[in-house]
């Protein structure tokens, strides 16, 4: 059988990776990613009870 290139892959040692960001969202981004899905159950649903409904739920859920 043929040889096969390793399947590792090196890396130079000056060359580093990205750190992972540890920790939560800010809870003004997480606002302001939600909002257009609101606007979007708003129109859908037709009707600002049913998004309030869903808003409610989930501030229960995350327990604030």
């Amino acid at each position: 059988m043929a040889q096969t290139a390793p399947r590792t892959l090196v890396r130079p040692q000056g060359r580093r990776t990205r750190p992972r960001r540890t920790g939560r969202r800010h809870p003004l981004v997480a606002t302001l990613m939600a909002l257009p899905l609101a606007a979007l159950l708003l129109l859908v649903f037709d009707g600002w009870d049913t998004v309030a409904t869903q808003a409610s739920s989930v501030g229960v859920m995350l327990g604030r």
